[in-house]
């Protein structure tokens, strides 16, 4: 019997962040539910254990159900029949399981048959049920889209489809297109009014997730005449009222039990979500969002799938009479791993803090007029999460890719092959910079955030904080790469050139990722002295890449440029 929750202390250590309380106590407008549902907490500890005991409901189904049939559902895959898709077996067995168990609609109220639960501890899930099979979780973890449903939707389309999602139906969302991929302003599906005020589709979408899905939230374009952002608009496409088939389900690298799906509309009847023209521009935005934080999530499974398939080979792996863990060379590949793993961690979940707290106070909106004070809290954890959110899911995607390429490392020739699990964990993790925005997409929204001064003056609130005297030396270092990131951004913004910025916008933002999680995790040791180690290695390894990327900065001329770019 295995649990991927209760076998991995740093889960625990992030589900209990001291920011929770107030968290929490938001979430639960100080616990107005304890009389009305019988599950609902009676006060924060009571919430906190109701968390721990899902989430090590999660973490027993993803050691016993998820990841052992992932093996067989990488081989099986997914197939189209009659224009709808077929699960492989082993997926079907894990809908099933979350069915049963009621891990649908986690984020939402309990008055729509949701947990209620704060986004923390549902992107724990993802974390958990990502270090199980990553494919899986594309289809699990796509119950968020009924947050933008939740948001922006009416009361009666609230109403009709967040129960759905709460009983375990499937989501998708329908955006990309052939010749719209990254650009969505691009996209062209046709959204018609019939007479009768009926809205219909028609079109071809492609790279759909779970696009076969029980409920899709649709991008058209409804505006005719129209070709950017503001002629598009989101709709809800029921699969029961028919309208929409597979075309094919894409031959895919990795993450292969989650179909990716070619879709035909044909006079398919749609609902308009909120307001036309808000389509991209609004509500898009918010659900690339919440996509982002699980993708990040989904990069730090596969990290600690990776980092554990690693250290157990290395451990009983021997060479030249002794186990390759005690070569100096694996050792430090491991200790990177670990440490980059930890790194990760700590910046998604600071990330999905911040979402938590704006987003907690967004839904208390909508029932009575904010304070002052609460109005200004809400805007800065709201910026924080718009600055966090592009950084968590650039730099833990990135590390995810390494972790799983020094898997394979560490076991040598035998990684290449598919008797061993980190073959898949490769495959599966190189997607994870790719779709729901490049790394490179990741960058043009985080460089706004170097340039305003929302990571430098994060950071320098995290240097006036007093740190124990034994990290002392760690925090000097991290207020010396500091000194070096301000003088890069200084030196770029100086030349008022806007390509130039965009030139050098990944090295700074890297900068800026690295001395963020240098600090998260300086404060994570403070809580957990075991955490020390990754620390201590990860704020090395930063060290070494913001001088790196400061040294270039300072040695280039904005003219040089000029060899970089192509014609």
């Amino acid at each position: 019997m295995a649990n991927f929750y209760t076998d991995n202390a740093s889960l625990k250590l992030h589900l209990n962040h001291p920011m929770m309380r107030k968290i929490v106590e938001l979430k639960e407008r100080n616990f107005a539910d304890a009389d009305k549902y019988d599950y609902a907490p009676q006060n924060f500890e009571d919430a906190m254990d109701s968390y721990d005991k899902v989430l090590e409901v999660v973490g027993e189904l993803a050691g016993d159900v998820f990841a052992e049939n992932a093996a067989d559902v990488d081989i099986q895959g997914p197939h189209v029949e009659n224009g709808h898709v077929v699960y492989a077996d082993g997926t079907k067995k894990n809908l099933d399981a979350t069915r049963k168990a009621g891990l649908s609609g986690m984020a939402m109220p309990r008055r729509l048959g949701g947990l209620n639960f704060p986004i923390t501890p549902y992107i724990m899930a993802a974390d958990i049920v990502s270090r199980a099979d990553a494919g899986f979780e594309n289809l699990w973890g796509l119950q968020d889209c009924a947050e933008t449903i939740y948001e922006f939707a009416s009361p009666e389309q609230i109403e009709k489809y967040i129960p759905r999602v709460c009983a375990g139906e499937t989501m998708s969302m329908d955006l990309t297109e052939p010749d719209a991929g990254s650009d969505l302003q691009s996209v062209m599906l046709k959204a018609t009014q019939k007479e009768d005020g009926q809205w219909v589709l028609n079109g071809v979408k492609r790279f759909i997730t779970n696009g076969d899905s029980d409920i899709h939230l649709v991008l058209a374009r409804s505006e005719e005449g129209t070709k950017d952002g503001r002629g598009l608009s989101m709709f809800i496409y029921d699969k029961r009222n028919g309208g929409v088939t597979v075309r094919r389900i894409e031959n895919k690298m990795g993450i292969k039990g989650s179909p990716t799906c070619e879709l035909v509309y044909k006079d398919a009847p749609v609902e308009l979500v909120g307001s036309r023209r808000l389509g991209l521009i609004k509500y898009v935005m918010a659900l690339m969002n919440g996509a982002r934080l699980g993708i990040a999530a989904q990069s730090v499974g596969l990290s600690e799938a990776a980092y554990r398939e690693a250290l157990d080979y290395a451990k009983d792996r021997r060479q030249f009479g002794k186990a390759i863990i005690d070569f100096p060379a694996v050792a430090e590949i491991l200790s990177l791993m670990k440490a980059k793993l930890d790194a990760s961690r700590a910046l998604l979940y600071a990330c999905s803090r911040y979402v938590d707290m704006y987003k907690v106070y967004d839904d208390i909106a909508k029932e009575r007029p904010l304070t002052l004070d609460e109005k200004k809290e809400a805007k800065h954890f709201s910026r924080l999460a718009d600055a966090f959110t592009p950084l968590a899911k650039g730099m833990t995607s990135e590390f995810c890719n390494q972790n799983t390429y020094d898997c394979i490392q560490i076991h040598g020739g035998s990684g290449f092959m598919k008797d061993y699990r980190c073959e898949r964990l490769y495959r599966d993790a190189r997607i994870t910079s790719i779709y729901e925005g490049t790394t490179q997409l990741q960058v043009v929204a985080a460089i706004r955030h170097v340039t305003t001064g929302t990571y430098l003056n994060t950071i320098r609130e995290w240097e006036g904080e007093e740190v124990a005297p034994a990290y002392e030396d760690v925090k000097n270092t991290l207020v010396y790469m500091t000194q070096q990131y301000a003088a890069s951004v200084e030196s770029v913004t100086g030349v008022k050139d806007p390509t130039y910025i965009d030139f050098m916008a990944r090295r700074m933002v890297e900068m800026a990722g690295h001395i963020i999680m240098g600090y998260l995790l300086l404060q994570d040791t403070q809580r957990d002295a075991s955490v020390e180690r990754s620390l201590r290695v990860y704020v090395k390894y930063g060290q070494a890449e913001v001088a790196k990327h400061a040294d270039f900065i300072a040695n280039f001329r904005p003219d040089q440029i000029k060899d970089y770019l192509f014609e």
